[in-house]
Parts: structure tokens; sequence; C-alpha cells
């Protein structure tokens, strides 16, 4: 027996791969707490990783292998999602952490502001302490250049802002941080809980929930506005409506406000200002589809709205105006191709954010195998206005033919940039004139980008198109999220092509060979001061034909558009 014993000892202390560390467990549960008698759940696994992420400033080895243990995970499951996303930093046992990471957005509205020569010069004044890293985008635009220095968004940054944030974020303890995070969250013209209900807020919601109001005289009044999706895609919302009506229950609902697309801003100036309205949008699409679970799927660099969010939240469900269903906010990770929404259903899920092959489609096979009700935060945002207004109302706006109201996030060379709610079909020249107060001194508009990174690049001779869904594609661009990014003349159409495409290659989730392969070659030859333009075709053809998602598909965009219309910038 004896000899067995010893045998067996042997064995273990010969066994493959890291060993389960007692100490990194205790660490572990002290954070998130003992698993229940059949493990934690397999979807919180980001959640998780975010908690000790944010604890110990980046993910050790031993206590993924302690949440892989209490997950009852594979060590290699755990490790493969944490290396996914951007804002998870995997860390050998024994190495120092950084004391603060500070992220530098260098997508192109905070490029021409000077986060170029900003990222260059930081990491000398900041210490070898401090991880200074570029990143794709943090959704402030409109506060070019935007830093975040830990959990603090430092808007229009300079090197003596960034420094002094940073100090602040080494000396403050816990409480202090959280107070400053929290203090961020609140804007002037916030409007609470309290206050939303005092303007007759929820009263919609109560009425539909009640069956005051009918599921299906809500969803005529919807299709009579002509309501579409606002996060890019734009299909009908009242026709999604029915088609998830349609499926058995048990049905789910997930919010998208991951809002990655460069450019666009508009769902966090909108959240930060009045969060209920959204809140009541969600409960009403939740009723009139039958959903017993909303999902809010918001991104990590949003810290401060996150906070506020989770308090009002609260604040509904102490006193709610009606029976809520189940909401749960869950954490992005840094990780662009999360927006589209069946990668946005596996992120939430607790995996790597990679798109599905379709179909089926998520509203028949969605969040967790269920059939799922995906919207955009401005889509929902909005439905308490129609509603109460009228289609008639919603539908009298317009410019050019179109109908109907548009938020566009406006950035770049414009002297008033922010979200501007304007007439469907208006042009990018009327934005400019009469919501941006024209163009900075000095500046004249050279080109555009009418929707982010992915939407293409116009010339000025074309700023009188009507920006909405389906006018641009006859010029190869689309309106996207509506996220306008203006040139002027001391830019170049190639260099916000190039840009986008780093974007791209730095966001593609590598699942597939033509978004893979496709976009880390053209930024290749996109450098060369002379385009290789057959070359640069192919790839485009390959990229747009067998990309699996939107990202691969859409790449293209830019490049094609700076051929066509800037030729004289690439040579050839």
């Amino acid at each position: 027996m004896a000899a067995d014993l010893r045998q067996s000892a042997r064995r273990l202390s010969q066994l493959k791969g890291r060993q389960l560390d007692e100490s990194a467990l205790q660490e572990l549960r002290a954070l998130i707490g003992a698993p229940p008698p059949d493990g934690h759940a397999r979807d919180l696994l980001i959640e998780y990783l975010h908690q000790l992420n944010d604890c110990y400033h980046g993910l050790f080895e031993r206590h993924l292998v302690a949440l892989a243990s209490d997950m009852r995970l594979a060590p290699a499951e755990v490790y493969e999602v944490a290396t996914f996303y951007h804002h998870f930093e995997i860390l050998r046992d024994g190495a120092q952490a950084p004391a603060v990471t500070v992220r530098v957005c260098e997508s192109q509205s905070c490029a021409m502001a000077g986060a170029v020569d900003l990222l260059a010069r930081l990491p000398a004044l900041l210490g070898a302490s401090v991880r200074v890293v570029a990143a794709p985008c943090v959704g402030r635009c409109e506060q070019a250049p935007a830093v975040l220095v830990g959990q603090r968004a430092v808007p229009k940054a300079d090197a003596a802002q960034v420094q002094e944030a940073v100090q602040q974020a080494l000396s403050d303890d816990a409480q202090q941080a959280l107070a400053r995070v929290d203090a961020a969250s609140l804007v002037a013209d916030f409007t609470g809980f309290e206050a939303y209900r005092q303007q007759g807020g929820y009263t919609l919601a109560a009425a539909v929930v009640n069956g005051e109001e009918a599921a299906e005289e809500v969803i005529r009044r919807v299709e009579a506005s002509g309501l579409r999706g606002l996060g890019g895609a734009g299909f009908a919302a009242a026709r999604k409506w029915r088609i998830v009506r349609e499926q058995n229950a048990p049905r789910m609902l997930a919010v998208n406000l991951d809002e990655g697309e460069p450019g666009t801003f508009k769902d966090r100036t909108y959240l930060e200002r009045d969060p209920h309205r959204f809140l009541e949008g969600m409960l009403i699409a939740a009723q009139v589809v039958g959903t017993e679970r909303c999902t809010i799927y918001l991104r990590d660099e949003y810290h401060a709205t996150r906070h506020m969010l989770l308090r009002e939240i609260e604040l509904l469900r102490a006193d709610p105006p009606c029976p809520l269903p189940q909401i749960e906010l869950r954490r992005g990770a840094g990780a662009y191709v999360c927006g589209e929404e069946s990668a946005m259903l596996e992120s939430i899920e607790g995996k790597r954010g990679e798109p599905r092959l379709r179909p089926p489609y998520v509203a028949e096979r969605g969040l967790f195998g269920r059939p799922t009700l995906v919207h955009n935060f401005e889509t929902l945002y909005g439905l308490r206005e129609i509603l109460e207004n009228g289609a008639a109302w919603f539908k009298g706006f317009g410019r050019q033919g179109r109908h109907g109201l548009r938020s566009f996030s406006v950035s770049g060379r414009v002297k008033q940039p922010g979200v501007k709610r304007a007439p469907a079909g208006i042009s990018v020249q009327e934005l400019i004139d009469e919501f941006c107060g024209g163009m900075q001194a000095g500046h004249t508009l050279y080109a555009y980008l009418p929707g982010g990174a992915s939407g293409g690049i116009l010339p000025a001779r074309l700023s009188h198109l009507a920006l909405d869904f389906d006018t641009l594609q006859p010029y190869g661009c689309f309106i996207g999220s509506a996220a306008v990014v203006v040139l002027s003349q001391h830019d170049r159409a190639r260099d916000a092509a190039l840009n986008a495409m780093r974007f791209f290659a730095a966001e593609s989730c590598g699942q597939c060979t033509p978004c893979r392969v496709g976009t880390a070659k053209a930024v290749q030859l996109m450098r060369s001061p002379v385009w290789d333009q057959s070359t640069l075709d192919d790839l485009c053809t390959v990229m747009a034909d067998a990309s699996i998602c939107g990202l691969g598909q859409a790449a293209p965009n830019p490049v094609r558009c700076v051929q066509k219309y800037f030729a004289h910038e690439i040579g050839g």
C-alpha cells in the first residue's frame, strides 16, 4: 500500500502543465466567491476575468489556472478567451504588473488631433511602471485626442494632463478611485430616475406591460414610422420584432452598446445624459416581443457610464413602474468585432467574440441557443418619442426626399464636434454649416467619412449627397452608424484609408483567412508611396466576397474610395 501511494505521488508531481496554486485559489475566491456545487456559470467567465484584471492590473497565470478549476474548464479554454480581448494583459507569475495602463486612441479623429505624437512622448514621461498602449478607438472622437488612464477618461489630452491623471491614479486608494469614476459619470444635463418619472417616464412602458397598449398596435405604429436599426445595418425594427415574436419561447433581448466603430460616440452621449429613456424603450421592446431576459453589452471603455447605469438600474428595480424582466449588464473587453451581433452573443456567453456562420440567424437561435432580439442602443432610445408623437411626426423630418431623424457623430476638422440630431437626408455640407459651426479656422472641406472607418471616403465635390440609408451605396459608401469624420486640405484620404485598414487588421478576430490575412497584407501595400493597385484589387475582392462577417466585407471600402476619388494621392 505504501509503495502504491509513493508511486501515485510521483505521478502527480510529474503532471504536465501548470498546477493549481492554493494561494491563488484563495485570492480568486476573495474576489468572486466560492463556486456553487455545480461550478460557476460558464457565461460569467469574462466578468470574472474583468474582476481579476481590475484588481491585479493584469491576468496572472496562477489566477487563470485557479479560475479554470473553479469554473470546471480546461485552462486552455480560459486562456484562449483571455487572450482574445485587448483589455486583458496576460502576465507570467513573478512578473511586475503595470501600476496603471494608459490607452491613447489612434483612430482617425484622434490621429488628426495629435495622438501619434502624444503616444510617442508618453512612455519616457511616465516611466517604466506605467504601461502605455495605442488603443484602436475609445468612443470619444469629439474629445480628440482621447486618452484613458486606468478607468478615467482624459478628453482633449496633452502630456501634462495625462501625467496629472497618472499621478492621481497612483496615489488614489480604491475608494478614492471609485469616487472619481462616480463623479465622472455625472454630466450637467443628466436626467436620473426620479426626474425621469416626474417627466412622465415609464408611463408608456407600464401601459404596454400591463396590457393597456396592445403589442400588435405598438408594432404597427413602429412599422408606420419606418424606424430602422440605427447600429449600422438598418434592418426594419418592426419586421425584426415580428420575426422574433414568431419563435418559440423563451426568447431573449440583447442590446448592442459596444459602439466600436471609429468616429461613433452617439450612444455614449445619449446614455450618459438620459439612461432611462433607453431603459424604457428596452422594456417596451421586451414586452412586445415577449422576452424574459434583457442583456446590455456595454463597451469597457465607458467605465464611468457603466457605474452610472448600474446605479440607475438598481433605482429602477427598487421602485419598478411595472413588472420587470431580468436585466443584466455585461462588460465588453476591447473587441470591435463584438459589434457584430452574433460575435456579441458569443462574448456574452463568455467566449471568444467570433462571428457565427449563418443560418441559423440570431432571431431563430441566438443567446444561449434561444430566439434573440438584438437592437442597437439608439433604436431603443428613440422608441418612446416615436410612440408618443406618432409616425407622422417622425416621418415629417427629412431632406432630399428622405424621412425621419438621425443622430450623427461628427468629429474631425469642424469647430463644434459632437452628436448632432438632424433630419435624415441632410448633406455633410449642411451638417457642417448648420450644426457644427463650420470648419475650423484655416481648414476647408477636402473629404469625409460618412460612416466611420468602414463606410468609405468621399471627396468634397460630393458634399451634397443625402446622408441616409441606401443613398451612398452607388458611390461605394454607406451611412452605417452615421459616424461622420471631416477631413480638410491638411489631410490626405490615403492616410485615412491606411488608418482604417490598420484598425481592421488589429481588430480582425482571425477566424477567417480572407480577413485575417487580407487586412494585414493590405496595410503593407498601402504603406508604399505608390500603391500596387492590381494586388489591392484582388485582396479587396476576396475580402468582400469571402469574409464571414461585416468587418472583412467592409474593410475594402476605404481602399476602393481612394482609388476612385483620390487617385492623385496613390500614384500608379
